[in-house]
């Protein structure tokens, strides 16, 4: 159960990224009053965790529908993490874990960033829609584990809400060597359990 709890936690917050969500918001959020913010990052903030918790309860059912097995999803995932953590360790920006260039021009010119690009693409991304469908799906029939995984994703989103709060203040606190050290460090784990999930998929394909 801690060790699934560990690498829940770790896939996670690499593919979530509160440091990276809140250092981006700060970024988008210039003008904005303290009281702006807050509720900014309120709405943002339960809007990103209703998408990742439905995605995480019938991602899996989904999947089954259009006839994709556990093999491919865990191959598949597995390649997906695997580029997320690859940028994490050069400290590139990934469209797949924040926003990319163009979305954030767009959302620079919105009033209302909550759903865009808050909520989705930069908390609930691909990376970690990807992420919570394939550690579901790896404790399928294991209720208990499958608990641990949702209270997992709910911490990780609380860290990210918090990280919102103080965003302004990370900002400055870490700097842009802060923020790449932390990437690098939770992109060498995550390139790791994104290999180990690669492993596993070929190995329950029958291909060898």
């Amino acid at each position: 159960m801690l060790e699934t709890a560990v690498v829940a936690f770790t896939t996670l917050f690499a593919t979530i990224g509160p440091i990276d969500a809140a250092a981006v918001f700060a970024a988008l959020t210039p003008d904005s009053t303290p009281r702006q913010r807050r509720s900014t990052a309120v709405r943002g903030a339960l809007i990103a965790t209703v998408i990742l918790v439905l995605f995480a309860l019938l991602g899996k059912s989904l999947l089954a529908g259009l006839g994709i097995s556990l093999a491919a999803l865990r191959t598949a995932g597995g390649i997906l993490l695997l580029l997320i953590g690859i940028d994490m360790v050069f400290a590139r920006p990934s469209g797949s874990t924040s926003t990319t260039p163009a979305e954030t021009q767009e959302a620079s010119l919105k009033q209302d960033i909550a759903v865009f690009p808050l909520a989705t693409p930069l908390i609930a991304g691909p990376g970690a829609i990807g992420a919570v469908i394939l550690l579901m799906a790896n404790v399928e029939g294991n209720l208990l584990l499958q608990g641990v995984i949702l209270l997992t994703l709910l911490a990780v989103l609380l860290l990210t809400f918090l990280a919102l709060l103080g965003a302004g203040q990370i900002q400055r606190l870490l700097g842009v060597t802060g923020l790449h050290v932390i990437s690098r460090i939770f992109g060498v784990l995550l390139s790791a359990l994104a290999v180990q999930f690669i492993f596993d998929g070929v190995g329950q394909s029958g291909l060898f």
